[in-house]
């Protein structure tokens, strides 16, 4: 006679993860986090990926910030729609991040060059 394995799918599950040895995960990771936290001036490895090239005027730069933003802000939406429940909630408020944040960038624009013309900045109410 056989005796039935108790949820034989959660003990292959199990043993996966006992079969990873966390002790060598750290000792991979740990220097590396150890490194930065040593030096905060070193630059991020990832972060070397993408540069901005030097120079580049703050209008120029405002504008493609508000560019990205808005694209950002459709692709949100558009996922928003295809989403229910919690997770639309979520892209609902990443959507509503990315309008907040272009808003924002467009208001500093609007201090460097205002429209019209005008040279003075506008004042707090």
């Amino acid at each position: 006679m056989k005796k039935a394995a108790p949820n034989s799918s959660q003990s292959s599950d199990q043993s996966a993860f006992e079969a990873i040895d966390l002790s060598k995960l750290s000792d991979i990771t740990e220097p590396l986090v150890s490194a930065r936290l040593r030096n905060p001036k070193r630059p991020d490895p990832v972060s070397d990926v993408f540069t901005i090239v030097p120079n580049v005027d703050t209008e120029s730069l405002l504008c493609h910030a508000c560019e990205t933003l808005a694209s950002l802000n459709v692709m949100s939406t558009d996922l928003a729609c295809e989403l229910e429940g919690s997770r639309r909630n979520v892209a609902l408020a990443i959507q509503q991040l990315a309008a907040l944040g272009g808003l924002l960038v467009n208001r500093a624009l609007d201090n460097i060059d205002p429209p019209g013309g005008s040279t003075e900045t506008p004042s707090n109410r």
